[in-house]
């Protein structure tokens, strides 16, 4: 399944989404993330690296969901371990994020190796 044109522009557009990770007899993980967009996919990545619960729960589980501008949409979370589009997803972050300290971090290890591409469910 793919996004359809406008939730995608809407999503890539937002500055910082929230992303859900339910996990079975366990709280959700929500935690606020960046979202960029190379051609038609939408991807996140997961700033504490391997550490974080939500990116750690997605790779388990492959589902969850996310929230911006109030909406919330199911997702199927695809990990990218690809050398072409994760190159452009760094430039993305860049362009969409500038320059900071946090857009550094984004674009490195062990960060980029992280990358999530975000299916809608």
């Amino acid at each position: 399944m793919t996004w359809d044109t406008a939730t995608a522009r809407q999503l890539a557009d937002t500055h910082e989404i929230e992303v859900v990770v339910p996990a079975p007899g366990r709280p959700d993980a929500r935690t606020p993330i960046w979202i960029v967009a190379v051609d038609d996919d939408l991807y996140v990545r997961s700033w504490k690296g391997d550490a974080g619960i939500w990116y750690r729960r997605a790779r388990q589980h492959g589902t969850g969901s996310i929230i911006a501008a109030g909406h919330r949409q199911n997702v199927r979370f695809i990990a990218v371990d690809e050398a072409g589009i994760n190159a452009r997803i760094d430039q993305a972050y860049r362009y969409k994020y500038g320059s900071s300290s946090y857009t550094t971090a984004m674009t490195g290890p062990p960060v980029n190796t992280t990358t999530m591409r975000l299916d809608p469910a």
